[in-house]
């Protein structure tokens, strides 16, 4: 389903966190940043889930790219359930091509084999974080967890986004907003 996120960025380009109750494990203390976030649903890619079973150089050689040999190893993260083997680069608005889709002045996603190519030759985005799949929420949907006091939201940060420290990205998301995640219920309407 595209999602326009120019159309209502209402949490487009934000931080998603998971409540610490959360009960769906494949988003336990995850961190998603959203991309799209319309009336017809929702859309982001995990930033704290490292699939240890697969590297950049073997991606590049499932797709055939096998020419080009990585300058560094790039991770591969899960992105989310949705359409695990479709992968999705997000990254610094430095580098644009015709599928780019800009989420705000900073930030952009594309998902072509070419952002692929151009990081596996070392002129890609500045920063970037490959992922396959994607979460997906449905309309309403990602409203209606929110209200149940499955997720919190905070505003983007580049340094969470992109870096490598992976174990530490939902408590680093958490304090943003100044909570200690201890004082948080799993329960809407409790403190």
């Amino acid at each position: 389903m595209p999602i326009d996120p120019k159309s209502d960025p209402y949490l487009a380009g934000q931080l998603l966190i998971a409540m610490p109750g959360m009960r769906d494990e494949r988003f336990a203390h995850t961190v998603i940043y959203m991309c799209a976030h319309t009336e017809e649903g929702a859309m982001g890619l995990v930033l704290n889930q490292v699939l240890d079973s697969l590297s950049f150089s073997e991606l590049l050689s499932q797709l055939g790219i096998e020419d080009e040999t990585p300058e560094t190893e790039i991770p591969v993260h899960f992105g989310g359930p949705v359409e695990a083997g479709r992968g999705f680069v997000l990254h610094t608005t430095d580098f644009k091509q015709d599928a780019t889709l800009e989420v705000d002045g900073e930030i952009a996603l594309t998902a072509t084999v070419d952002i692929l190519k151009a990081m596996s030759r070392g002129y890609g985005p500045r920063r970037s974080l490959l992922a396959l799949g994607y979460a997906g929420w449905g309309p309403g949907q990602l409203d209606q967890e929110i209200r149940a006091n499955g997720w919190l939201q905070a505003p983007a940060d580049s340094q969470i986004i992109f870096d490598l420290e992976i174990d530490t990205k939902w408590d680093r998301s958490i304090g943003k907003l100044g909570v200690d995640p201890r004082m948080l219920s799993d329960e809407a309407g409790h403190a």
